[in-house]
């Protein structure tokens, strides 16, 4: 139902996550349910991390594996996952909310130039 029709074509999206600042239980029902529909997942761990909230644990909630997003990843090859939403739900997701650093809102920005679906979903 959050897919976005476009002149009768169904559009992929990517997704800017928020997922809350304590543990993996604080990821909004929205959030949760948009994670299981996206093909691809990827935790952004350039500009927070969580201690001790291993990647093995969101895997376990979200039964699906979860790609980790480092600085080089974020900074010089995000286009590669941009563009992979033009295909497939891509969820990004962000300790915290999506746009509490200037590298989300970048990514954000970035989407919307190359004609890319992007939804955010807030975690405040």
């Amino acid at each position: 139902s959050s897919l976005l029709l476009r002149v009768g074509v169904l559009a992929m999206v990517l997704y800017l996550i928020g997922l809350g600042l304590g543990d993996e239980s604080d990821i909004t029902q929205r959030g949760l349910e948009v994670i299981k529909g996206c093909k691809r997942v990827v935790l952004e761990s350039y500009t927070s991390i969580l201690p001790g909230l291993g990647k093995e644990r969101l895997e376990a909630l979200y039964g699906k594996p979860v790609e980790i997003a480092y600085r080089e990843k974020v900074e010089e090859d995000i286009e590669e996952v941009i563009e992979e939403a033009r295909g497939e739900n891509v969820a990004f997701l962000v300790i915290g909310d999506p746009f509490g650093a200037t590298t989300h809102t970048d990514l954000y920005l970035r989407a919307l130039r190359l004609g890319v679906a992007v939804e955010v979903v807030h975690n405040a």
